[in-house]
């Protein structure tokens, strides 16, 4: 059994990597401020005998004896990351120190959860690894953006500074059960719209694509990250390689939910990328073969039927 610290662990991804961890035989402390996570995330798991649930932020530092940290913190859809964005970049920037100093002291092993944001409005197109973005530092996505490749730069630092053991994965669009509703992202957004009979939205043409990834593939990719040969730190991205439109997703969502929803369009937002897709052959390479499995009309289908159930009780 391992000691196992997630910090926002009552998040969207959080949630579902503390039950996984759970289910396999670990101990869970879940560290969350509840900014973006939610105490519903985590209900089932409250009596849980090796689950522990600590509200704290991750900006002060946190003392546990752990075998291993996820550090998942920081707000991650621009509706939330924007609406603060100082607290975001210290999230992000005093979140890594805090989380790499515990490891340090403790000799724990810490994966960060970075982002594909860090790619920016990407010049280069599938994403590698060795690609190093294109980003505004001043525009008002870069409170997360740099963030994120600040973060990765302290990690890479305080391993080869301090030797810390240390894990960097890249996060691609994701979707799943416990989405926030009023997070601002594209799925969430367009399911609650059609469950709603309202406009469904889309910014621009429509025509700028995503890939996106059902969240318990995420998960098992973080997982096998962390077990992955102590010489393999990353970066590596995970994520979907197969591109969808904006159109073709809310047509998607249209048909599965039987929606009367039209589609209208509205401007799109500063620093709005219009192409986003991993390369994901150094995963596969490098994490046994891994690769997305569910296909996005089956993890559409299970994305609804929360939402579905959400919005009845509320």
């Amino acid at each position: 059994m391992k000691k196992i610290l997630i910090t926002g662990g009552a998040g969207f991804v959080g949630s579902h990597l503390s039950k996984r961890l759970l289910n396999e035989g670990n101990e869970v402390i879940c560290l969350d401020n509840y900014f973006t996570g939610a105490k519903s995330n985590i209900i089932d798991l409250l009596n849980h005998p090796y689950f522990e649930m600590v509200r704290h932020d991750i900006t002060e530092p946190y003392y546990a004896e752990v075998d291993e940290i996820y550090n998942l913190a920081c707000p991650a859809s621009p509706i939330h990351y924007q609406y603060n964005p100082i607290k975001t970049i210290k999230t992000s920037v005093m979140g890594a120190i805090n989380v790499l100093g515990l490891a340090k002291r403790v000799k724990a092993k810490v994966l960060q959860a970075s982002t594909s944001e860090v790619y920016g409005d990407p010049l280069v197109h599938p994403q590698t690894e060795s690609y190093w973005g294109h980003v505004n530092p001043i525009g008002i996505r870069s409170c997360y953006d740099e963030g994120k490749r600040c973060a990765e730069t302290l990690f890479m630092d305080y391993h080869n500074q301090n030797k810390v053991a240390i894990k960097i994965i890249r996060i691609f669009n994701t979707y799943g059960p416990n989405m926030n509703p009023a997070d601002g992202r594209v799925v969430s957004n367009f399911i609650v719209q059609a469950l709603q009979g309202k406009d469904i939205t889309i910014f621009g043409d429509g025509l700028q694509t995503r890939s996106f990834q059902y969240v318990d593939d995420l998960v098992e990719g973080m997982i096998r990250m962390m077990g992955s040969e102590p010489s393999f730190l990353g970066p590596v991205n995970l994520g979907n390689p197969h591109e969808f439109t904006m159109l073709e997703l809310a047509q998607a969502i249209i048909d599965l939910t039987g929606s009367k929803s039209k589609i209208i369009h509205l401007d799109l937002p500063q620093d709005d990328p219009k192409q986003r897709q991993p390369d994901i052959s150094l995963a596969n390479d490098k994490l046994n073969g891994w690769k997305p499995k569910i296909e996005l009309r089956e993890g559409l289908i299970s994305t609804i039927s929360y939402f579905d159930k959400l919005l009845l009780n509320q």
